[in-house]
């Protein structure tokens, strides 16, 4: 199975356009350091991809990575778009997907509600293609291609719903990937609020984690006088502190363990900062834009 990082920052992307913290501000001056938003492509011939979450930087993603560019005519490799939530950095993407001839959409029951009565991409994308919709039930077993097979599970989140009227499952996911022939398990994560028990079974002993990596400090928004809200109460897990990330995962026994959607204001994504080494003294990584992981 190989996995291509398409976008590794959070919404708003590395550097944010309205915002002049010292990270975006360090990002603006050096070349090759900007990230566009969360998104990843997966699959287990080279032939055919899933894309995991359609980010408003879809097009660039796609024209960047050559496996996912048309062949002849207007077939494309992308087999299906699977959406870990509703939010609107990993759905807006789908819009600048219309010109499919039929996009396979899988969601949860929840995510697809969202997209239909609140923020309203899903009826709108169905007046320029055809969407066929699957749903990707939390504790269900998806069968995406030959040799490829997905576990769906619920990521537990009191985040307020913009959209929507609050459910209690399924609108925060993430999918544990086997490959059937060589038995590597890849799980992406990109948004986790509480490394809750189930939540750890889910992860435990997979080959390779993608996980949430959107603040470095619970409060780093509050320091920055950016936003009254912790990175909690945003539904991200900070990365430091006793009972932040860094501190759990070792324990997860993760073959590889890769901090993904990284906020704009996160030190750990340049790589001379102090956060940066001790992510990577800790055995992590930061994903860049383009990484490329063989599972």
């Amino acid at each position: 199975m190989l996995l291509r990082v398409l976008g590794s920052a959070a919404g708003g992307g590395s550097p944010q356009w309205n915002c002049g913290c010292p990270v975006c501000t360090e990002v603006r001056s050096r070349s090759g350091l900007a990230r566009t938003q969360s998104s990843v492509a997966v699959s287990t011939d080279r032939r055919r991809w899933f894309l995991i979450n359609a980010s408003p930087d879809v097009r660039t993603q796609i024209e960047a990575f050559p496996a996912l560019h048309p062949r002849g005519d207007r077939t494309t490799p992308l087999e299906a778009a699977l959406l870990t939530d509703a939010e609107l950095d990993h759905t807006l993407g789908l819009l600048l997907l219309r010109e499919a001839r039929t996009l396979r959409l899988y969601t949860t029951p929840a995510t697809r509600t969202t997209l239909c009565d609140g923020s309203g991409i899903l009826p709108t994308l169905e007046r320029y293609c055809p969407v066929e919709w699957r749903a990707a039930t939390p504790g269900a077993d998806l069968a995406l291609a030959d040799g490829l097979s997905c576990r769906v599970f619920d990521a537990p989140t009191t985040k307020p719903a913009r959209f929507a009227a609050a459910v209690d499952h399924g609108r925060v996911v993430g999918y544990r990937l086997t490959d059937q022939r060589s038995g590597g398990t890849l799980v992406y994560l990109p948004g986790v609020q509480s490394l809750t028990p189930a939540l750890r079974i889910e992860i435990e002993d997979c080959t390779c984690l993608l996980i949430d990596g959107t603040c470095w400090r619970d409060d780093e928004l509050v320091r920055l006088g950016l936003s009254g809200r912790t990175s909690r109460e945003m539904g991200h897990l900070p990365i430091d502190g006793p009972d932040g990330s860094l501190a759990q995962l070792p324990s997860l026994r993760a073959g590889r363990t890769i901090f993904v959607h990284m906020n704009n204001t996160n030190p750990i994504l340049l790589e001379d900062t102090p956060e940066r080494r001790t992510v990577e003294e800790s055995g992590m990584e930061v994903a860049i834009d383009g990484l490329e992981v063989q599972v």
